[in-house]
């Protein structure tokens, strides 16, 4: 655990978000549990978003704010583009499988940098920089597992998780 006590709380803010046991309810990671790829591409309404589509927006910010942290330059996410990525005209369960296993590297990939930090920007009163981009990540997380749960609940009862 690191030494710094800004730093642990960020840790286990953005772990309790995406995969950790935490008093809020279902994560991010948790929101997944149960959808096969035909149900992670389902769309509530032509021109919106799926869970598909919001694992991979998810893992991309999760890289954003890793290359922010770490200042490495724009252009080396996996796929090609930014934010809103589209599912596959034909889903497959190993595509579904390597959309989630991107989203958890990504998070994998974070950790070490979050874990890193040590900075005068750390700490009360912090409205910028590190500490904000970390606190932020764990928001979104929360905000699409919530998206995720109710998309789930709005699916016909032949597609439900």
């Amino acid at each position: 655990m690191p030494d710094h006590p800004v730093v642990a709380s960020l840790l286990r803010s953005i772990d309790e978000a995406y995969d950790r046991r935490s008093w809020h309810g279902t994560n991010l990671r948790g929101s997944l549990r149960g959808l096969d790829a035909r149900r992670a591409s389902w769309r509530p309404a032509r021109g919106r978003h799926n869970v598909w589509e919001i694992v991979l927006h998810a893992a991309y910010w999760k890289y954003v704010v890793r290359r922010r942290l770490t200042r490495e330059k724009r252009g080396s996410f996996s796929l090609p583009g930014s934010n809103w990525f589209s599912s596959p005209a034909r889903p497959t369960e190993a595509a579904w499988k390597e959309a989630r296993a991107l989203l958890a590297t990504e998070h994998r990939r974070l950790r070490p940098v979050i874990a890193g930090l040590a900075s005068p920007r750390l700490g009360p009163g912090s409205h910028q920089g590190s500490e904000r981009l970390a606190r932020g990540i764990a928001a979104h997380d929360l905000y699409h597992a919530g998206q995720i749960q109710l998309l789930k609940r709005l699916m016909p009862a032949r597609r439900r998780a």
